[in-house]
């Protein structure tokens, strides 16, 4: 069975130290085969916050993916952001943008949908999606088929359909045709995990660390656990009152036969 963590949007700068050393304490208890970061590290893409968050994943030491959202590229440094947008994020986490795992029973391919262009908007390519499609279709039928984004390709609420990703009906459709069981990703701070067509489902993150939090949604992650043709998403709450994370809602999906 492996144990896979999604953390999101932890947006150092804004972070909770109490929420921080739960976090901290949770996956030290949880001990996951590989822990995946769906964007949005920092709030501002400066180097203390970058910084800031190779501490906090140096300090779990557990292996780690990492992809990157609109908040890890600078908002106010133009010539940055114009020439060389990603800079701080590969001084920390390197140059490669767009990382994978792989293991008996995991595949885990990250997608960069970040574009310093557009700021807030997210994107993903034709080439994108045939790049993941063509690793999708080597998959082992063991392994639970992760694709992660930073943008959401399903959302659940009217005022969030602008965050949806761009070109995200492309990527579902042959995402789903190529295999995929789960897309994971972060954006809009709020934790569901949704259908989306044959074995194919959305995990949408919320806040793991930040202030930020909205509309009274705590704090909160997934673990996902796999064994064989079935997979639990279980998301974890942070409790105010006694100051750690605590599973809340899990959701079952069988992969098709």
């Amino acid at each position: 069975m492996s144990v896979v963590i999604q953390i999101s949007d932890t947006h150092f700068g804004t972070e909770r130290p109490d929420v921080v050393r739960a976090l901290h304490d949770a996956i030290g208890q949880l001990m996951p085969d590989l822990v995946i970061l769906s964007g949005d590290v920092t709030q501002r893409a400066r180097r203390a916050q970058f910084e800031a968050a190779r501490r906090f994943i140096d300090g779990y030491a557990r292996p780690t993916l990492v992809v990157p959202g609109n908040h890890d590229v600078p908002l106010f440094n133009l010539p940055a952001r114009i020439f060389n947008p990603f800079g701080e994020y590969r001084r920390v986490f390197g140059r490669d943008l767009q990382p994978m795992h792989e293991q008996d029973d995991l595949l885990v391919i990250g997608v960069n949908t970040v574009r310093a262009r557009r700021h807030k908007n997210g994107e993903v390519s034709d080439r994108q999606i045939e790049q993941v499609c063509k690793h999708l279709r080597h998959a082992r039928e063991t392994q639970l088929r992760i694709v992660v984004t930073h943008q959401p390709v399903h959302v659940i609420r009217e005022k969030d359909i602008s965050n949806l990703l761009i070109n995200h009906e492309k990527a579902i459709d042959a995402w789903s045709d190529a295999g995929a069981d789960l897309v994971l990703g972060g954006h809009i701070h709020l934790p569901y995990v949704r259908h989306l067509k044959d074995g194919m489902w959305s995990v949408q993150a919320g806040t793991a660390l930040s202030t930020r939090i909205r509309e009274g949604i705590s704090n909160s992650f997934h673990v996902i656990h796999h064994k064989g043709r079935s997979a639990q998403v279980q998301q974890w709450d942070f409790n105010e009152g006694t100051q750690t994370f605590h599973p809340a809602t899990t959701t079952t999906i069988d992969k098709p036969v």
